[in-house]
């Protein structure tokens, strides 16, 4: 269906919708797998036999013990989702950052809803939180997007 620089040959095949929904459903899955594993590792590798309960005592230390590990994870989930985004839905940027940000996004809005004290809405940790799961989710999709036409 590639015809030149990735562009689809047949314009009738992005009109039909009729397999849309499990192209989600797939992207979605994979995404939630990549981003369990990876977060499960970050916790009991990194997190609790380095951080523990007690938390960390400096940006520095939120910085490279916690924020820095979570955007690993999410370039990692929304990478792997966005890789098994199928042409033609891949070339539509909507549904494509659809595809591989949905879980990443939808982690960060079920923290918020589960523990709304860990990350207040006027604190520091949010925005970090925040800025970490956009540039985890814009580093995934251009790393999907460099293997992709490479």
């Amino acid at each position: 269906m590639r015809h030149g620089h990735g562009r689809v040959r047949d314009p009738a095949l992005l009109r039909d919708h009729r397999g849309q929904p499990m192209t989600f459903v797939r992207c979605w899955a994979v995404g939630i797998v990549v981003l369990v594993l990876t977060e499960y590792f970050q916790m009991t590798l990194l997190h609790d036999p380095l951080v523990g309960p007690a938390g960390v005592g400096s940006f520095g230390a939120a910085l490279a013990l916690v924020h820095l590990p979570n955007l690993v994870c999410v370039v990692l989930a929304t990478w792997a989702a966005a890789r098994v985004h199928p042409e033609p839905w891949r070339e539509m940027p909507a549904r494509h950052v659809a595809a591989a940000c949905a879980v990443p996004a939808a982690a960060q809005v079920l923290l918020l809803s589960l523990r709304p004290g860990v990350l207040d809405l006027a604190g520091a940790a949010f925005w970090m939180s925040t800025g970490v799961l956009l540039a985890g989710c814009t580093v995934g999709l251009l790393l999907d997007r460099l293997v992709w036409t490479s």
